[in-house]
């Protein structure tokens, strides 16, 4: 049921290039108090991105940019930290796994997998397992097969 909130996103982001005022953060304040879920209207969402559990908890950045078949667990932050301006980006085909926060200017790279309840505020490289207070390497070279179904 995840594609209900993430097509009323697709409709604030698209509202919000064509720069009309109001209704975007409408939108999205129907999915919070529908979903439990934030999505800032200006965050870019790939192909195929699955939230967990419809969205609970869910809260990603207005500037955050989400790669293709990205899977988001429960519970997930991708936001900024004070005194940055930038926020997460995100690679394709990554797992973020429930409760994990991604924070601050960083950069997830392809195929890269996020643990439960891990902190992340440095970058992670392609084909990483990284998981932790603060996030560290768990694992490198995977095959995302392993830990993500639907590829």
């Amino acid at each position: 049921m995840s594609w209900i909130l993430i097509g009323l996103h697709r409709v604030a982001h698209a509202l919000r290039r064509a720069r009309v005022p109001l209704l975007p953060v409408l939108i999205a304040l129907v999915n919070r108090f529908v979903f439990g879920c934030w999505i800032g209207p200006g965050a870019r969402l790939g192909r195929r991105v699955s939230l967990g559990y419809w969205g609970m908890g869910i809260v990603i950045h207005d500037a955050a940019v989400l790669g293709d078949d990205v899977r988001v667990g429960t519970h997930v932050v991708i936001g900024g930290r004070s005194k940055h301006p930038e926020v997460p980006v995100i690679g394709d085909r990554c797992v973020i796994s429930s409760g994990a926060k991604l924070l601050g200017p960083l950069r997830i790279g392809d195929e890269a997998v996020i643990g439960a309840n891990a902190v992340v505020v440095k970058d992670v490289e392609p084909r990483t397992v990284v998981g932790g207070v603060p996030a560290k390497v768990l694992k490198t070279g995977i095959d995302i097969r392993d830990y993500h179904d639907g590829l």
